[in-house]
């Protein structure tokens, strides 16, 4: 069995279907995929469809985002329509949805309530879409929100990379709990870096779909990596959140 995460897709059906191909997926396999499946470009709807059809041939494992929690309020009460979310990719999620009946809305509603805020595996790898903040580890986590908003985790594990090892005193505890940690949330195209970074034990795999990025599919066994075309050159009428 291969495992996959892929990073964030942000409404980019046409970039996943471009990964997927490339990844050549057998029924054995296991695609995790890191959340943020929606807001950005014009087919967030279309993403959701289509997840929830490949779920019922191959193994997968879908963690909530953030932009998934908001697209999941609107769903909730359509007059719900956070003003910061509209903003930032939500105008274009909630035209994605025209034409799509009630009755499909409420299997989208079902897919977002049932996404995992996080996924640790039988080998102790860490799979969440932001980060988390208790020394603990995610077990112990207060503020279940930092799951889906973090950014201090990746932030902390780039300041330290390399520096010291697992057995100083200083190296932080809520990085030792864990083998390895999958994130997304912060695009590593922030960073200048259109390929998937890696800082300590932590793997950042959103490459920046949202904006001037691809989408990304990486095996965490061999960490050979496949990518999309930028999604501007998949979307040329469109703008997505480059705004």
């Amino acid at each position: 069995m291969r495992t996959f995460a892929i990073g964030d897709i942000h409404g980019g059906l046409q970039a996943l279907l471009q990964v997927l191909n490339q990844l050549e997926i057998q029924e054995e396999d296991q695609l995790i995929f890191m959340g943020d499946y929606v807001d950005g470009w014009s087919e967030s709807a279309q993403v959701i469809e289509f997840l929830i059809n490949l779920s019922e041939k191959i193994n997968c494992i879908f963690i909530k985002g953030n932009h998934d929690v908001w697209c999941e309020n609107w769903l909730k009460d359509s007059d719900d329509v956070n003003a910061s979310w509209y903003l930032h990719g939500g105008k274009e999620t909630i035209e994605s949805y025209a034409g799509f009946s009630d009755e499909e809305k409420k299997q989208h509603l079902n897919f977002f309530n049932n996404l995992k805020m996080y996924y640790l595996d039988d080998e102790n790898r860490l799979f969440l879409h932001a980060g988390f903040t208790s020394m603990h580890g995610v077990a112990k986590e207060t503020y279940t929100h930092k799951f889906c908003t973090d950014r201090t985790l990746w932030e902390m594990a780039l300041a330290m990379d390399k520096k010291i090892d697992l057995d100083h005193a200083l190296y932080p505890k809520r990085l030792k709990h864990y083998k390895e940690i999958y994130i997304g949330h912060t695009p590593t195209t922030n960073y200048g870096e259109s390929e998937p970074m890696n800082a300590i034990n932590v793997w950042n795999v959103d490459t920046g779909a949202a904006f001037k990025g691809k989408v990304t599919g990486m095996n965490i066994d061999t960490k050979a990596f496949y990518q999309s075309d930028a999604l501007p050159e998949l979307y040329p009428n469109e703008k997505g959140r480059n705004k």
